[in-house]
């Protein structure tokens, strides 16, 4: 299992940087927006309705943005805290740790964009 890890390891460490990527720079502004200005009336009434968020994530390019903005931070969560883990409990625990939490990160990848494709 070990060696199968280490051959991926160049892919997960690019979903890990797509993942940190869409954190560090689309959360902060969705979070602004949809936690913040919505809440205080600061946007006008249409702007977060249910219509027209449909209308976007209805379309390919907003589903692919969707399925990225929810997938992608789950594979930087799961290289976190198998990092973190490593660091708490040592390398012996990681042949163990590792496949789960890519397991977790695969199993909500798929589920996002199960639920993006339905839309």
């Amino acid at each position: 299992m070990k060696t199968l890890l280490i051959k991926l390891e160049p892919i997960i460490w690019a979903l890990f940087g797509a993942g940190m990527m869409v954190v560090a720079l689309l959360m902060p502004g969705w979070l602004l927006m949809v936690g913040v200005a919505g809440p205080m009336d600061v946007l006008w009434a249409e702007a977060l309705s249910y219509d027209r968020m449909h209308g976007l994530f209805g379309h390919p390019i907003g589903r692919l943005i969707a399925a990225a903005a929810i997938a992608l931070p789950l594979w930087a969560g799961a290289h976190h805290i198998r990092h973190l883990a490593i660091d708490f409990g040592g390398i012996a625990r990681d042949t163990v740790f590792a496949p789960l939490c890519y397991a977790v990160a695969l199993a909500g990848s798929v589920a996002a964009v199960l639920a993006v494709l339905a839309l």
